[in-house]
């Protein structure tokens, strides 16, 4: 099954359509790397815009001159989206029509677009969506993982000790009962770092490397984490790279373990709750994890 069987899924295109020529501000996909991946929908859409929101527009341009899309370019990144926001919104409120691009792929995911939409959604704007390419989806069914649940995590700390720590509470959560494949981005000159550190904390874990998706070079390297970090610190790798890390198989749970899930889950709900869940995750007597959770509370005070 690809999608929800809902009324949508057989929406008549002339409704699709108006719907999209109603919205203030459409999010649109676009090719990961092989342009020929740009959909007639996604063509139509930027096209027909007042404007395109791009994060750099000499990466869009290159795009909209191979379709002869000929709209104009506003620049909207990281840097002056909060400032922009206001403009935005007032020009969309007297009419204005507006696509979201970011370099490639879909929008939001890891690229900036989150602030204006939320900002539009609480002016009551109405925003619709175009779907399209996206390497975390691609990669993940490419990979040979487990494909639901999946965690998509993004881009990690670029720092050593922030990215642990975020592989860390991963870990934590996983002992707390998270089971899912993990989809991360990462820039190919931290990769064998980021290899080197998952293998530390996640120990020798089916994984997947996948690389240039979609592009004329594009490898899909599958093994396990160890034999990743080998290989890919001796073979440093380039371009666009996705990572995709399988779930946790069940162990059992020991003292450290245990208190590394308890002192997750206090972090994020109340002793009762935090107790009860680590209980279910850990198979543990709900007595012995309780009891546990209330020293670890004691501690911190």
């Amino acid at each position: 099954m690809n999608e929800p069987k809902t009324h949508e899924s057989t929406m008549r295109p002339s409704s699709a359509g108006s719907r999209l020529a109603a919205a203030a501000l459409v999010l649109v996909s676009t090719p990961i790397g092989n342009l020929k991946d740009f959909s007639p929908r996604a063509q139509e859409a930027l096209a027909a815009a007042d404007a395109i929101l791009c994060e750099d527009t000499r990466t869009s341009s290159v795009l909209l001159r191979a379709y002869d899309i000929r709209t104009k370019l506003i620049a909207l990144h990281e840097h002056n989206e909060e400032a922009r926001i206001p403009q935005l919104l007032a020009a969309m409120r007297d009419g204005a029509h507006y696509a979201l691009i970011s370099d490639a792929g879909t929008p939001l995911v890891s690229d900036p677009g989150y602030r204006l939409v939320r900002a539009a959604i609480e002016a009551g704007l109405p925003v619709s969506g175009i779907p399209g390419p996206n390497a975390a989806v691609l990669a993940l069914t490419l990979s040979g993982l487990p494909p639901q649940p999946f965690l998509f995590v993004g881009f990690l700390p670029p720092k050593a000790g922030p990215r642990r720590a975020a592989l860390e509470r991963l870990r934590n959560a996983e002992a707390a009962g998270l089971s899912a494949t993990l989809v991360f981005y990462e820039a190919p000159h931290r990769l064998a770092e980021t290899l080197a550190d998952a293998t530390e904390i996640f120990g020798p874990r089916a994984a997947s490397v996948c690389r240039e998706l979609s592009k004329h070079y594009e490898e899909v390297k599958r093994d396990t984490l160890p034999a990743l970090a080998a290989h890919y610190s001796a073979e440093a790798p380039r371009g666009e790279i996705t990572l995709v890390i399988g779930p946790a198989t069940a162990e059992p749970a020991t003292a450290q373990t245990l208190d590394d899930a308890l002192e997750s889950a206090l972090g994020q709900m109340s002793l009762k709750d935090a107790a009860a869940a680590v209980a279910t995750a850990t198979g543990l007597p709900k007595k012995q994890v309780y009891a546990r959770a209330l020293e670890l509370g004691r501690k911190e005070k």
